[in-house]
């Protein structure tokens, strides 16, 4: 079994990290020191000078963890999109448009969060999986319910997990159920305010591993006047904001009707596009979306399997990497049917495939396609589900850099019931982490560790 806890230790290990966008930093036999809040303080690679000392004086003081052959590690992943109260529903309710699954399925879930109990069920059972297969970075959609959402709060630190999580502010009785909103402005206003208070002064998060996020649903939720409040609110606490942005036709055309312009462009004006903004889906921005989106040093949440279902339209990933946006990827529980990262990495690199060479056979090749170069691989799918969400997050996680948290999971090829297979004489280097990308399930997945300390172990 692995310490309960790597700080003030050493870790020697191989894997890999991706800081920079397409490339892939093979980590063979490297020193991690970690300190004493789970900070990474130096990375000493066989050849740096002084590692044979570093190595026998963490050796000798009973400081140095191995990890076992065949084991290789990961910095943990970053899931930019979940929607907490949807994990009982995940894999359901996926054969019908997006405003449909909203009414008819969506909703009636939400609001059972008002039960507690349920809430706790749910919560408890969503961070513990999502933990498991690796995800050590979540940031959360909850539901109008002010008790509810703060449970998630307390699960999350109850059980480690670095989060980021958000009262959801929808008001608007046109599009709103009455017995799923928030009952006026104030309400979502207030509510948002006192989440805010809750997290910050909450005696659990000295470190702050879990913060505030102001969540207004999407534009076609909210009235006027709470995108108007959210948005001084966002300025005032200097908080994170998620919400919606451009994901469907039915989205996308409903804030054109309702404000004559685009959902980003709505959005700024009410003071929600910043540096701390991760706007989910976005696939059908505008050049102009873009470039405000790259002034503005927001973040896009790009949700590859989700979109499948929902969107009708495929996200320029590669487009708005070259651009310079900030991108994480997002599961979209449960819009998105499956929980692990990694199989929306794959999601990534299959979708923009798709987009460069098309998909309808009746037309001839040369007009199948979107005519320019769209395809990723998995270094940019791994970055982006790494290092990119991290950053998209302003999170220092997400690589293993001094400075930076040790949150970090082990992909063990060698575990039972595990689906990879590597062949000694054929996978060598970054070859290896292509396998684990496009091959590994959660069975491989071991050891996990945020922070520092074990969360799950041994799958």
């Amino acid at each position: 079994m692995p310490q309960p806890t790597l700080r003030n230790r050493t870790l020697l290990a191989s894997g890999f990290h991706a800081p920079v966008l397409g490339e892939v930093d093979v980590l063979t036999d490297v020193l991690i020191a970690i300190g004493r809040k789970g900070e990474i303080v130096a990375v000493t690679r066989p050849a740096d000078p002084g590692y044979a000392e570093a190595r026998f004086a963490a050796e000798a003081s009973g400081r140095l963890e191995r990890l076992p052959e065949g084991s290789y590690l990961l910095p943990g992943f970053v899931d930019c999109h979940v929607h907490a109260p949807q994990y009982p529903q995940l894999g359901a309710a996926l054969d019908v448009p997006l405003e449909v699954w909203l009414q008819k399925y969506t909703f009636p879930l939400e609001a059972r969060y008002q039960d507690l109990a349920f809430a706790r069920r749910a919560y408890s059972l969503l961070v513990a999986d999502l933990i498991a297969n690796g995800t050590t970075t979540a940031l959360y959609f909850a539901t109008v319910h002010q008790d509810a959402t703060r449970i998630l709060v307390d699960i999350c630190l109850e059980k480690g997990q670095r989060a980021l999580v958000g009262k959801v502010a929808m008001d608007d009785p046109e599009t709103c159920p009455d017995y799923y909103r928030d009952a006026s402005v104030d309400a979502a206003l207030s509510g948002t305010r006192a989440l805010i208070e809750y997290v910050r002064g909450h005696p659990g998060n000295p470190e702050g591993r879990v913060k505030p996020v102001v969540t207004p649903r999407f534009i076609p939720s909210c009235t006027d006047a709470t995108l108007q409040g959210l948005g001084e609110i966002a300025g005032d606490c200097g908080c994170h904001v998620q919400t919606h942005v451009s994901e469907s036709d039915w989205a996308h055309g409903y804030v054109l009707s309702r404000h004559g312009i685009t959902d980003t462009e709505s959005l700024d004006r009410f003071g929600l596009i910043g540096r701390h903004s991760m706007l989910a889906h976005a696939n059908l921005l505008t050049v102009a979306d873009m470039e405000t989106l790259k002034v503005r040093q927001a973040a896009v949440a790009h949700c590859p399997l989700s979109n499948a279902f929902f969107a009708g339209a495929v996200f320029p990933l590669k487009s708005a990497l070259e651009k310079g946006l900030h991108v994480g990827l997002g599961t979209d529980i449960s819009g998105g049917p499956s929980a692990s990262m990694l199989e929306n990495c794959r999601a990534a690199v299959t979708v923009s495939r798709m987009l460069e060479s098309g998909t309808d056979p009746g037309r001839p090749p040369h007009a199948r396609g979107s005519g320019i170069p769209t395809r990723i691989d998995f270094r940019h799918a791994f970055h982006v589900a790494t290092a990119g969400g991290a950053k998209a997050l302003d999170l220092p996680v997400g690589e293993f850099s001094p400075g930076y948290q040790f949150d970090a999971i082990v992909i063990d090829t060698r575990a039972k019931g595990g689906s990879i297979r590597l062949w000694d004489e054929f996978d060598h280097g970054e070859g290896i982490l292509q396998k684990i990308v496009f091959t590994a399930s959660k069975a491989n997945i071991g050891t996990v560790w945020i922070g520092g300390e074990v969360v799950s172990a041994d799958g």
